[in-house]
């Protein structure tokens, strides 16, 4: 079934309160980079009623989900969109409360900020909430968007720890079930800052069938029809295909030890780039700078 709704997977940044991972610092005053009200004012132009959407956030990854929730709000309210809440969900008891349901079954769009994308999924795995999301994904014209943690938990499998460093021994790398908005993807975000290559590679190599995608920190994807992966934002997206793996010892060597793959096959996408899922083919599109951090589309190729 090809999904009516759209998914919006973002990268994260640096300072951005609502993608802080482990040890989240609230000492810088403003979390909400240029780069994401780029792509909050994206996510509005993507959704159905535009700036008279309905936006529920959801802070359930963050460790400071008050400060995050308020700076989303705030953003929005720059971008003329005021009808945004933010669902406080911090356990499977919260999650169970009918309010939330009520509310999911009203919006245009929900917005799972950053954190710990091991909290999404162990927290909303299962649940009626849940499947509602993907119930409206499927069948309306509704908008899942994601940040960092929330990135990376919009795939059946995902990535939820692993070393960079150590990315490549056996059994550094831990995988688990996703929130399950796409298939056949496993995604891995801060990709190219904080060197998550590794990761990427050992993910794919244990999972052949599934396309990595690593996006890096002012990158993200927005995917139509369920397999459609046009790249926005300035930074970079790596593609990793495990399909022409040729021979791997990852089956093969004891914990500890390191991984050989031989065969696997790298694309880089940028701005304005599309990723076809079902054909797997990459279609390269121009872009135009036009002052620092906007490019727009090379119209002459549309000839």
């Amino acid at each position: 079934m090809v999904p009516k709704g759209k998914l919006l997977i973002i990268g994260g940044a640096v300072d951005l309160g609502s993608s802080l991972s482990y040890n989240e610092n609230v000492s810088h005053p403003h979390y909400v980079k240029f780069f994401e009200l780029g792509i909050l004012k994206r996510i509005i132009s993507e959704s159905a009623k535009a700036e008279n959407s309905v936006i529920e956030v959801i802070t359930t990854a963050s460790k400071i989900p008050e400060i995050v929730g308020e700076e989303y709000i705030n953003s929005f309210k720059q971008l003329q969109v005021n009808n945004v809440n933010v669902m406080d969900i911090r356990s499977r008891t919260d999650v169970m409360i009918p309010e939330y349901l009520e509310r999911i079954a009203k919006a245009d769009v929900v917005m799972f900020t950053g954190g710990y994308q091991l909290r999404l999924s162990s927290i909303f795995g299962g649940t009626p909430f849940l499947q509602l999301l993907k119930k409206r994904y499927h069948e309306d014209k509704f908008l899942i968007a994601g940040t960092s943690a929330g990135a990376a938990a919009a795939s059946t499998n995902m990535i939820y720890r692993g070393s960079s460093s150590e990315a490549l021994i056996k059994g550094e790398v831990q995988i688990t079930a996703g929130l399950g908005f796409i298939d056949s993807v496993i995604v891995d975000t801060h990709f190219v800052q904080r060197g998550r290559i590794g990761r990427l590679f050992y993910a794919v190599a244990s999972n052949p069938g599934m396309l990595g995608i690593g996006l890096g920190e002012d990158a993200g994807l927005l995917i139509t029809e369920g397999n459609c992966l046009e790249a926005i934002g300035s930074g970079l997206t790596i593609l990793v295909d495990g399909r022409y793996i040729s021979e791997t010892s990852i089956y093969e060597v004891e914990i500890g030890s390191p991984v050989s793959i031989d065969g696997l096959k790298v694309h880089v996408m940028s701005i304005f780039d599309r990723y076809d899922l079902e054909k797997h083919e990459l279609i390269i599109k121009k872009s135009i700078k036009v002052e620092e951090g906007v490019f727009l589309k090379d119209k002459s190729e549309d000839n």
